[in-house]
Order: structure tokens, then C-alpha cells, then sequence
């Protein structure tokens, strides 16, 4: 009798490189993976993909081709000139998938979270957003009806949040019958914990370099004169982790997901940007959050406008933020969601 061969099943696991937040909330899905016997592929590019890899430091590794974006005063018009940059790179990730896929017959899957050219026809390729209406003002039909072409490419399209759309609001809302949606639930990395408050405000900064710096120095010049015990992470994720002080405010250049768990969850108020997978921690975390958007950029302006409407959270323009604007906390009821469970039927796909 022939001893059994254990078949090592790959999946890739692919997050767009643009701020961290696309690859922090696929953490949960590789522990899924994990969970379940199936190897993730870690597929991405620049500071994503060093996330990722400091995370999880033994799995493989595919670097992918980098859409180079960079922000413009006006994101629209910015990304709009960009578009002959990004489509070069998106056919160039579809030919390294091809390829990796080619010489790897021991993977059957892809994840990918927002990167249009990771599928391949040979293997169930599944697209995780919660864009399905992407916001351009005038031009949301068109934006959305792209974006949608897109991901009927794809054989099953992962929402993370819930049928109610209560984190993502109209953005994962769709009337388009054509496309394979699956609403998974809210996707956090994080475990809520009772624990005591050591924190008064802690600062989690994430995205864009340009506009990162220049929100953190408008917050240290904010907070380094107030009595109130401040930390902030600056979301820079550097080859080592370094921990300084500026006045009143502990600083680290970053925190890997159980480090940065801890500080949340000790921490009475959390000031960030209104990115949704930051949105999605701070639900599972049921914390106090305050929003400053990145200007411009419609998706975190609307998100930021949508839960101080449903009466979730404060939000100011960066501009106009301030050490008072604080005290509006106190009116907002806080976020909250469920801690999802994702259901392995999922995995039936592949």
C-alpha cells in the first residue's frame, strides 16, 4: 500500500498596496486559511507586502507589480492621469499570477482585495471589496459601472460587512443582479478585551506618505502641550521598530496586530482616518473614535459623513480639528460590531 501524500493547498492572498489597511484586514482571512489547512500565498508590493511579511514571517512570498500611485491635491483628476500607469501594471501582475500559477500546480486559489489583475481563469479567483459604488461625484455611475465590470471577472465578489451594509453604508450597495456578492461580516484582526484605560487618546495614522506626515505633524503640534497621555503610531513600517517621546506623547514608527490590539483596547478615545478597514477594527474593538479624512479622498469624506449621521462617531475636517474638537465624542454613541466568524463554506469555492 503507497503511503498518503499530504497535498499542500495554496491559496494567494493579494492586498492593494495603498496605505496599509487593505492588508491588515486580510490578516484575518490568512488566519482563516490557516485555520483550515490551506498555505497563503502573501502577493503584494512595497510597504503592504512588508506588512504582511512581518505578520507572518514563514510564509512565502510573491511580489507584484506596483500601481506607483501618488496622491495629487485633487485625488480624481490625479488618479484620472494616472490611468496608462496603473493599466500597465495591473497587465503585468496578470502575467506574474499566470506564471506563479503555471509553475505552482499546488495552488488552487486567489483572494485578491482590491488588485484588478490578480485571477487567472485556471483557478477560482475571488475579488474581497466593500466598494462595490465607488464615489466620483458626477461621475459615480461611471466609476461604479467600471469598477463592477471588473469584478464580474472575478468568481465570487467577498463583501466585508454585513447584508445591512451597516459599517460601508451606500458603498457596498449595488442593483446590479449580474454580480456573485457575498456578504462575510465585519473583517478585523482584532479581539475586543476588557481591560483598564491607560491611554487618554491614542493616534493611529495610516495611508499616503504625503498626506500621513502631514497629518501627524498637525497632531503632535495638536497634543504635545496638553496634560493628556497620548500615543501615536505613525504607520511607517520600517526595517526595525523604534519607541521615542515628545513631550507628553509616547511615539512608535509601528505596531504589528497584537501590540497595536493591546493599545486600543487600553486606549479611551482612538483618533484616525476614516479608512474603512480601520473602521471595521474600531467596531469589533467597540471604541470611541474620532475621523479626520483624508481631504479629497470621496470614500473616506462619505464614511466619515455616514457614521456621525447614524450617530456612531465625531469627525472634523483636518483643518479644522483642534484639542476641543474632542469633546464631541461625548455625543456619539461609539462603534460596535459583531466579531465575525468566518464560515468555512466559503472555502468550498476552492
Amino acid at each position: 500500500m503507497k503511503p498518503k501524500i499530504n497535498f499542500v493547498k495554496k491559496i494567494i492572498v493579494a492586498p492593494l498596496n495603498w496605505g496599509l489597511g487593505h492588508a491588515a484586514r486580510c490578516v484575518p482571512m490568512i488566519h482563516f486559511l490557516l485555520e483550515n489547512n490551506f498555505t497563503p500565498i502573501l502577493a503584494s508590493d512595497g510597504k503592504a507586502l512588508e506588512f504582511l511579511q512581518k505578520e507572518f514571517p514563514n510564509l512565502e512570498r510573491l511580489e507584484l507589480p506596483s500601481y506607483n500611485i501618488s496622491y495629487a491635491k485633487n485625488l480624481k483628476t490625479g488618479l484620472f492621469f494616472q490611468i496608462p500607469k496603473i493599466a500597465k501594471a495591473i497587465q503585468l501582475e496578470k502575467k506574474v499570477i499566470a506564471d506563479f500559477v503555471q509553475n505552482n500546480k499546488n495552488v488552487v486559489g486567489i483572494i485578491s482585495d482590491n488588485r484588478f489583475g490578480v485571477r487567472n481563469a485556471k483557478i477560482p479567483s475571488v475579488y474581497l471589496t466593500h466598494q462595490i459604488t465607488v464615489l466620483s461625484g458626477m461621475l459615480t455611475w461611471l466609476t461604479s459601472k467600471i469598477h463592477q465590470r471588473i469584478i464580474q471577472k472575478f468568481d465570487a465578489c467577498w463583501i466585508p460587512d454585513s447584508k445591512e451594509n451597516t459599517l460601508s453604508g451606500k458603498l457596498s450597495q449595488t442593483k446590479n443582479k449580474q454580480l456573485n456578492l457575498k456578504y462575510i461580516g465585519v473583517l478585523s484582526r482584532f479581539v475586543k478585551e476588557d481591560v483598564s484605560i491607560k491611554n487618554d487618546i491614542l493616534i493611529v495614522l495610516s495611508g499616503i506618505e504625503s498626506q500621513r506626515k502631514k497629518l501627524e505633524e498637525k497632531l503632535l503640534s495638536v497634543f504635545k502641550n496638553h496634560p493628556k497621555k497620548v500615543v501615536l503610531i505613525q504607520g511607517k513600517i520600517e526595517e526595525n521598530q523604534t519607541q521615542k517621546t515628545i513631550g507628553n506623547i509616547t511615539v512608535y514608527n509601528y505596531l504589528l496586530s497584537k501590540e497595536l490590539e493591546r493599545e486600543i483596547n487600553q486606549s479611551e478615545i482612538v483618533i484616525c482616518r476614516s479608512g474603512y478597514s480601520s473602521i471595521m477594527d474600531l467596531a469589533t474593538l467597540k471604541k470611541n473614535a474620532f475621523f479626520i479624512p483624508t481631504k479629497n479622498q470621496t470614500e473616506q469624506e462619505y464614511l466619515a459623513n455616514y457614521l456621525e449621521k447614524m450617530h456612531f462617531a465625531a469627525f472634523s475636517e483636518e483643518k479644522n480639528f483642534s484639542f476641543e474638537s474632542l469633546k464631541r465624542v461625548n455625543n456619539y454613541d461609539g462603534l460596535s460590531a459583531k466579531k465575525t466568524t468566518l464560515k468555512k463554506e466559503l472555502l468550498r469555492l476552492f
